[in-house]
């Protein structure tokens, strides 16, 4: 498994790494811009967002359709290009174009849909926990290193780093990372959007959004408050984000456990919402530093809860041949509440020289409210139920007697992998044993 695994998730963790590595400094860096105004900053934090959201959804298709490898290198093309763009931008437009074009590599749906692929059912809970962890190490690198690389040698050497990033990737898919097996969908007429309509599903692609969009609001605070109204220096800013990312990853690890372990998946997210209502509570009524850099250290707990478990938990709400697609919508909501999280960044900071204390209670509070409502909303999801799998050779079955497993209580869905040879059933252990399975194909 970590031979598949391991590649993969050096991917996803570096193209990760080149998005979070500016998003410290990137507001105060916008600012700097001639005719800048808090509302083009908000477009620049969250612009590589609307891309993303864009193109999500035609990546993760294209890559059902025509194969992952291939998508994925696009996307990283895509990503290096946009960076060079950013890293030689001299005013707000090219700098604009370039977050565009970062975003439009959407490939983070293919990366986890593919991982999947190579992955059997049941460890696939073990390699989205090892996709996540890296993601959430990459995330605590760049949040740490990210501000002190611009505060000596400046943003655009950020871009830079983040050119380079992609162009090692694409090596890294193409000598490390082996091709996925092919596989026969059990579709049988049923609708492939459907899942569109899962009320699981729903909640999930809800629960991004919001959590991407208050990271984002959280980013374009938290250093134009440092900087404007307690007057730091971009070089300091390491010292909030340290100890915010180090309890933020403290709380990883027990919460994957948990989730993935226990199946308390719901349990988890619903204590990651306390968080964030918690922490917006304390940053919208801090008056000193010390209070607000508690309110930001309590985010990154929630954030850092929610993070590792989040797809891992959308996929199992998903049949195999929508992985792509599911993928890719949840991603596209997770990036439409980045793009709208710096939009109301930009407009309730209407001024930059320290005195939009008022506007900032007012959206920290209203942040509590929305996270209320969403911990109500939540509670209605079900944790996903644990399912088995049955692995048969299908030189001895009679492919006609396929279909019999679709009328068959306790099947969860059947696909055959051509290239291993094997048809794989999926089924609920407390209705149907594999025993039945194996006799019922006979």
């Amino acid at each position: 498994m970590f031979k598949q695994v391991l590649p993969l998730s050096l991917i996803i963790s570096l193209r990760f790494f080149g998005l979070f590595i500016v998003l410290p400094v990137i507001s105060v860096y916008t600012l700097s811009f001639p005719g800048a105004t808090p509302q083009l900053v908000g477009i620049v934090v969250g612009g590589y967002a609307i891309t993303q959201m864009i193109f999500q959804v035609p990546f993760g298709a294209m890559s059902d359709m025509f194969g992952r490898k291939g998508t994925i290198i696009l996307g990283l093309l895509l990503f290096a290009i946009g960076s060079a763009l950013c890293a030689i931008a001299d005013d707000l437009l090219t700098l604009l174009l370039g977050r565009f074009l970062q975003g439009a590599g959407a490939i983070g749906a293919v990366i986890t849909a593919m991982i999947s692929d190579l992955v059997k059912e049941e460890q696939r809970p073990k390699a989205m926990a090892i996709m996540g962890g890296m993601i959430g190490v990459s995330f605590a690198l760049a949040m740490g290193i990210g501000p002190i690389i611009a505060g000596f040698a400046g943003v655009q050497s950020l871009f830079w780093i983040t050119v380079v990033l992609p162009l090692v990737s694409i090596y890294v898919i193409i000598k490390m990372v082996p091709d996925v097996p092919t596989i026969t969908h059990t579709y049988h007429g049923h609708s492939k959007i459907k899942f569109l309509f899962k009320n699981e599903i729903i909640l999930m692609n809800l629960t991004n959004f919001l959590q991407k969009g208050f990271m984002t609001f959280a980013f374009m605070i938290i250093p134009i408050v440092l900087v404007k109204t307690f007057n730091w220096e971009l070089t300091d800013l390491w010292k909030v984000y340290a100890p915010a990312l180090v309890a933020g990853v403290l709380s990883m690890g027990p919460a994957a456990m948990i989730a993935e372990k226990k199946g308390k998946f719901k349990e988890v997210l619903l204590v990651g919402i306390f968080f964030f209502a918690l922490s917006f509570y304390l940053i919208g009524e801090a008056t000193t530093e010390l209070a607000f850099i508690i309110g930001v250290v309590v985010f990154f707990i929630g954030f850092n809860m929610h993070e590792p478990i989040m797809q891992s938990l959308t996929v199992r709400y998903a049949k195999v041949h929508e992985k792509g697609t599911v993928l890719g919508v949840f991603n596209s909501f997770g990036y439409a509440g980045t793009f709208i999280g710096g939009m109301i960044g930009g407009s309730y900071l209407v001024e930059v020289d320290g005195s939009f204390a008022s506007s900032l209670y007012d959206i920290s509070m209203f942040i509590v409210v929305v996270s209320i409502a969403w911990f109500i909303l939540l509670l209605t999801l079900p944790n996903p139920t644990k399912m088995s799998n049955s692995y048969i050779h299908i030189e001895n079955l009679d492919e006609n007697k396929y279909a019999i497993l679709d009328t068959l209580a306790g099947i969860d869905e059947w696909y055959i992998n051509n290239t291993e040879k094997l048809l794989i059933v999926k089924y609920n252990n407390m209705l149907v044993d594999e025993e039945t399975i194996k006799n019922t194909l006979k």
